[in-house]
């Protein structure tokens, strides 16, 4: 088992409060990842359900316990960390016994969740190596593989792989990912890339300013943000966010007009918006088209062109300082300062009030 319980947690150094109010239910093997920008308390949060720190208020139960006040060595969870914290002086499998050898565990047993632990990571070839002679991608399996050993209620990862290129992210991404399914284990994963978010949670919680502004599966936050920040957070490139009036409201349709011509029609049942309120619509980069000028198109002139190959990325101003930035599958867009037009489709659309909440989508 390994369902961890948040309830109404608080966390303030001093006058300063870095968290407020959270509540949060982790299920039993659940991938659940933890995402914001710097400073916006997820770190934190990480650290009080380790035990590493207490909260000043709020209640953490692990399996319907409450540990709030127990110890980090008697909650049963295994942390990984960003620096890898390995001991230098000792051999990978010196490293991966290290912890079991503290709690007098009988060495057949160890040696055993050694190997079972280097088949799983491959890293059986570094065994008596030092970290000294490993590579960063190399490092961070032995760091796993030191959690893995101890058979866990749940795994903590602070930004395990901040540490590795680009490249070695990728594919050490895609490990953990692998492993999470042959573990069948809770993990609650901390970190500031979006991508990751995306591509290993069951769930993305997202954080800002020590609250949570959003929990759900990552396509669900990807197609329905719930305000401004989660929209333009969620998602690469971000979400296109332009400034428009209300022109009409019935209840269930927004008339809405913008910069470059943009006129659009957005669903929205039971909104509040009126006649001539501000509002922001929102439109992903992949969802916009390139278009031949007709109706319902936006002028737009590109400032720059991103040739990936089987798409081309454009970023473009509208109506002067308004930035638009268009994903479009073909290569023969112009560059810098050239004209051009776009559609984007009313289907697709976001529209937030002015207090950034959202009140119709796609």
């Amino acid at each position: 088992m390994g369902r961890i319980t948040l309830t109404n947690i608080d966390r303030a150094y001093g006058k300063m409060k870095i968290l407020h109010d959270i509540n949060l239910d982790v299920g039993d093997g659940e991938m659940l990842v933890l995402v914001g920008p710097s400073g916006c308390g997820k770190s934190t949060l990480l650290r009080l359900i380790a035990g590493l720190d207490r909260p000043t208020g709020g209640r953490i139960e692990i399996d319907g316990a409450d540990v709030t006040d127990v110890s980090a060595a008697q909650r049963g969870l295994a942390m990984v960390f960003q620096s890898y914290a390995l001991y230098p002086h000792m051999s990978v499998r010196q490293n991966l016994a290290f912890g079991l050898e503290n709690v007098r565990m009988p060495k057949t047993e160890i040696d055993a969740r050694i190997a079972e632990a280097a088949r799983m990571l491959e890293i059986a070839p570094y065994l008596d190596r030092r970290p000294g002679q490993l590579s960063g991608g190399q490092k961070q399996r032995v760091a796993i593989g030191r959690a893995v050993v101890r058979n866990p209620t749940a795994f903590l990862l602070d930004e395990p792989l901040s540490n590795l290129d680009a490249e070695l992210r990728i594919s050490t991404r895609a490990e953990l990912a692998a492993l999470h399914k042959r573990l069948a284990t809770t993990m609650i994963y901390v970190t500031h890339d979006q991508v990751e978010a995306m591509t290993l949670a069951d769930r993305i919680v997202v954080m800002r300013s020590g609250r949570i502004e959003q929990v759900g599966r990552p396509l669900d936050l990807y197609n329905a943000p719930a305000n401004l920040f989660v929209a333009g957070f969620i998602g690469a490139p971000r979400m296109n966010l332009l400034p428009v009036k209300v022109r009409s409201a019935n209840g269930s349709q927004v008339h809405v007009e913008g910069p470059g011509g943009l006129s659009a029609v957005v669903s929205a049942d039971g909104t509040a918006l009126k006649p001539e309120d501000d509002a922001t619509l929102g439109i992903r980069p992949h969802d916009i088209e390139l278009s031949d000028g007709g109706k319902g198109a936006v002028s737009a002139k590109v400032t720059l062109a991103e040739a990936l190959g089987p798409e081309t990325v454009i970023h473009a101003t509208i109506a002067g300082d308004n930035k638009l930035v268009a994903v479009l599958k073909r290569q023969d867009v112009e560059a810098q300062d050239a004209p051009i037009s776009l559609t984007l489709p009313w289907e697709r659309m976001h529209l937030f009030d002015a207090a950034g909440l959202r009140v119709a989508s796609r």
